[in-house]
């Protein structure tokens, strides 16, 4: 049999070349015109995948890093260091830096140890960021930078929470009579008097006005935000040389938001309906606006707090239906875990205001690392303030706190992570 010449070999080729070309075509086709009617789904589902991408814009804008040394800075975290991304890691020597009963702030929702927790791992972990370390919480640093300043945190009870948190990690290194705590309306005041200085929180959960900024009496069903007020708390912030920022928990009570447009004192009240999404922007724009006409880029710093996620759906991380934060003492080991109450489009919607935004603030993306943590919830290990019925004794998990955070414990990371923010952007 005579072999084929490479002329004859070639244009065979060429022949199956052109056989397959229609079929290639109907592929391509079909693949862009998919990518076309699909293109936002399949980047919701890759934002699943990766919760913190979409967020890394957020950080301070690239020209800001260049032109601009910010406040407080005395030093750089490493390029290729994202300290938002890591693994908890068990330490029994470094862990907890207070005890529970040596530092009175805490309020009774967070004393673990004092209502009964049985346990104490909760306490014992530290986060490792996965390519770099995190600088160690310098309490001595920490004081000497706020003497004569003000630090304050504005938000919901999770800001509490951290703010108690913060008082806790410095109030050893201050005699007992050169501090206090005291508490006025919205606004609760730690003083260091030998320091000059001011560790302060304000109650304020939507940050704008709304029918729930009574600090004590705040249950509301049917909560109500005011249009364009942010100044009706924003004037109890101004001097503040740092400023931490949270709202998520209180926006979300359904699918749409009741926003006020006029004021609370209208006979007649001008109530419109729009998504909890659309209601959550409007917050994020005002407090970007008041930050930029209040805030000297120069000498301060602001943070915004991401999400505080909760652990209220067992099933979530492959428990039993029903099943909530009580009695979890195991955290979850999936790196990927995303609890169905952190709401990927309002992420979303953090993320594209900041982007848009010139002003710089700090993002603390504290949610996927907290996402990890059932077991570190107050669960009913807290200072009920009502009475439990004989059917919730029966059955703990019926009124099981799956929102805040026992301390000492996870809200230390979060300050730990603030620190390292301030002095190491």
């Amino acid at each position: 049999m005579k072999p084929s010449s490479p002329i004859s070999l070639a244009t065979s080729s060429l022949a199956r070349k052109t056989r397959l070309s229609p079929y290639l075509f109907t592929l391509l086709a079909f693949i862009l015109f998919v990518s076309v009617l699909y293109g936002e789904d399949f980047m919701c589902i890759f934002g699943q995948l990766e919760p913190n991408f979409v967020l890394q814009p957020s950080r301070t804008p690239e020209k800001n890093k260049k032109t601009e040394k910010l406040a407080f800075a005395i030093g750089k975290t490493e390029e290729r260091c994202d300290v938002f991304s890591g693994k908890w890691v068990r330490d029994e020597i470094s862990r907890p830096q207070y005890e529970e009963w040596e530092c009175p702030y805490i309020q009774p929702q967070l004393t673990c140890q004092e209502h009964g927790r049985p346990d104490k791992d909760y306490q014992f972990w530290r986060w490792q960021p996965n390519q770099c370390d995190l600088a160690t919480f310098n309490a001595t640093l920490m004081l000497e930078t706020l003497r004569g300043k003000r630090m304050m945190y504005v938000g919901d009870s999770l800001n509490r929470g951290m703010f108690v948190s913060m008082v806790c990690l410095l109030h050893r290194l201050i005699p007992e009579d050169q501090k206090s705590m005291k508490t006025n309306g919205s606004l609760t005041v730690f003083t260091a008097k030998e320091y000059n200085a001011t560790i302060e929180f304000y109650w304020a959960p939507f940050l704008l006005e709304s029918n729930s900024d009574d600090a004590i009496v705040h249950r509301i069903s049917d909560r109500v935000v005011r249009k364009g007020s942010i100044n009706k708390h924003g004037r109890h912030w101004k001097g503040v040389d740092i400023i931490i920022f949270n709202t998520y928990l209180w926006w979300m009570t359904g699918l749409k938001m009741n926003i006020l447009q006029g004021s609370f004192d209208d006979k007649e009240k001008n109530i419109v309906e729009v998504s909890t999404e659309d209601a959550y922007r409007m917050g994020m724009k005002s407090m970007l606006r008041w930050v930029k006409n209040n805030m000297d880029r120069k000498k301060t710093r602001v943070f915004f707090t991401s999400m505080s996620p909760t652990h209220a759906k067992g099933i979530d991380w492959g428990g039993e239906p029903g099943e909530n934060c009580y009695n979890q003492t195991t955290l979850i080991e999936d790196p990927s875990y995303w609890g169905s109450d952190s709401r990927k489009s309002i992420m979303k919607v953090i993320g594209e205001v900041f982007r848009r935004s010139k002003t710089p603030i700090t993002f603390l993306n504290i949610t996927q690392m907290s996402n990890y943590r059932k077991d570190a919830h107050t669960s009913i290990y807290k200072k009920q303030w009502s009475p439990l019925t004989a059917e919730q004794r029966e059955n703990p998990t019926s009124y099981a706190d799956c929102v805040h955070w026992c301390l000492p414990g996870l809200q230390d990371t979060w300050n730990e992570l603030l620190f390292a923010k301030l002095f190491y952007p």
